[in-house]
């Protein structure tokens, strides 16, 4: 079959990277398969086991030839993947068939080698995010003092500015990384547990030395270069491990769409634009368009993972007793198709929070526009202070919005309430300082300061500890 004649995955063509891909590959599976194998093998030689250095050693020099048809047709006839590639590798080295798999179940390739891809990706996730963040912690700087409109919720609010917005955006993604850092570090091996995991079969090979068995464990945990073993198991690890994992892919998505949408609406306000191409079309009907296409993608990618998160809620919640098989081909799609879109989703927003295009003076345009209504507490006040009547002038304020909202809604016209303001009589006394009372830095409290103290508290130590994915982000499409 030509490949135009196929269904081409849009994560591994369009999306993903080709690290991310590369791990969750047939090859990259089954070499982990086989690296399980010869731990598993070295470490019974290491305790008395009947197997022999000679055996591991062809085991190690044959551990990545692979002939495909030979393998898919070992599966055909023998129905099972597991003994497929035992029977396989046993093939290519033959001194070794005898104790390849040695008192092992098939979960012990699989769900072990599952923690080991799983943990690699994570730690891929983790690097990107760290590129997030960087890029984030440079914008917040560069924008730190420029006022903008508030939103709360999507109607005008008292001012921030553009940096103190980054912050937020920056904050969640941060957590995502403590997050994705902690089950890095926490994710246990599911180790050397036998059958249904009470490691019958490697204490009858152990000639009833409990000892040697935990020994065994240790070795094998060790060898693949994980802290330790989950303590107690059925034929498989607790899929609760999946379910953690997917919650924190899930969490980045949150934040990823979470910023794709707030880019989204500041791209219609006019004010912040994710970056474009020269080329780029944003319709093939209406030319003029220049969509916030990679944004779009970020929020179509994090609804599919956030959907997904659950098939592992529903695996851990209808696992029988030590197993049930309904969990296997499910497990084969959701999570790594989670990593592959997390993977893509990471790259957009790397590359949209490196080339992030802000328009200071249609920022200022809008603020300035609803500046006046946004200052009439402080016009208020001053007026109370010069000697007025509270009540009188907040009267007078509320007339004046009243007709200056109208004259902006229902007449277009530019906002006139400060020059209502001004031809008052009762603002005489405090006419002379309203443009002083109209300066935006007036009304954004700590925000530039929150920025500096944020970005040196909080992302730089990060970014010291997780360096960013050298090479930055590229996109296909």
């Amino acid at each position: 079959m030509e490949r135009g004649d196929r269904f081409d995955h849009p994560l591994i063509e369009r999306y993903a990277s080709d690290d991310m891909a590369r791990l969750f590959s047939p090859r990259a599976r089954f070499t982990t398969w086989r690296e399980l194998w010869i731990r598993l093998a070295d470490a019974q030689r290491q305790l008395g086991f009947p197997v022999e250095e000679r055996q591991v050693e062809e085991m190690r020099r044959q551990r990545d030839v692979f002939d495909w048809d030979r393998v898919a047709a070992l599966e055909k006839e023998l129905r099972h993947d597991v003994m497929a590639h035992v029977h396989h590798f046993g093939e290519l080295a033959p001194s070794a068939r005898p104790i390849i798999h040695l008192g092992a179940t098939s979960c012990f390739v699989t769900d072990n080698a599952d923690l080991v891809l799983y943990r690699r990706a994570l730690e891929l996730v983790a690097r990107r995010l760290a590129g997030v963040l960087a890029n984030l912690a440079a914008f917040s700087r560069q924008w730190r003092s420029q006022p903008c409109l508030g939103s709360t919720p999507f109607q005008v609010a008292q001012p921030v500015t553009v940096g103190k917005r980054a912050c937020l955006w920056a904050q969640d993604f941060a957590l995502d990384l403590d997050e994705v850092l902690r089950i890095v570090g926490w994710l246990p091996f599911r180790g050397v547990k036998g059958t249904t995991g009470t490691q019958a079969t490697f204490l009858l090979l152990a000639g009833g030395d409990h000892a040697k068995v935990e020994r065994l464990d240790r070795l094998v945990t060790e060898a693949m270069g994980f802290a330790r073993s989950i303590p107690v198991s059925g034929q498989t690890y607790t899929r609760k491990l999946d379910w953690t994992i997917h919650q924190a892919l899930s969490a980045v998505a949150q934040s990823a769409s979470k910023f794709a949408n707030d880019l989204r609406l500041l791209s219609h306000e006019g004010e912040i634009e994710e970056p474009s191409e020269s080329k780029q079309i944003g319709s093939s009907a209406m030319a003029y368009k220049k969509n916030p296409m990679r944004c779009e993608r970020v929020c179509s990618l994090a609804r599919y993972v956030i959907e997904t998160a659950n098939t592992s809620a529903h695996t851990a919640a209808t696992q029988w007793l030590e197993r049930t098989l309904d969990d296997s081909a499910v497990r084969r799609i959701a999570l790594p198709e989670s990593f592959l879109a997390i993977d893509g989703i990471l790259l957009l927003v790397e590359n949209v929070t490196k080339g992030l295009v802000v328009y200071p003076r249609v920022v200022e345009k809008n603020l300035r526009e609803q500046l006046p209504f946004l200052a009439t507490e402080e016009i208020l006040m001053a007026g109370v202070a010069a000697g007025g009547d509270r009540q009188d002038l907040h009267e007078r304020v509320r007339v004046h919005s009243r007709a200056a909202a109208h004259a902006v809604k229902a007449e277009g016209k530019p906002n006139p309430l400060l020059e209502l303001i001004a031809a008052d009589p009762a603002f005489a006394a405090i006419r002379g300082r309203l443009p002083e009372l109209m300066d935006p830095a007036r009304f954004v409290g700590r925000a530039t300061e929150q920025v500096d103290a944020f970005v040196r508290d909080e992302l730089e130590p990060r970014l010291a500890r997780t360096p960013p994915e050298a090479g930055g982000a590229e996109l296909r499409v």
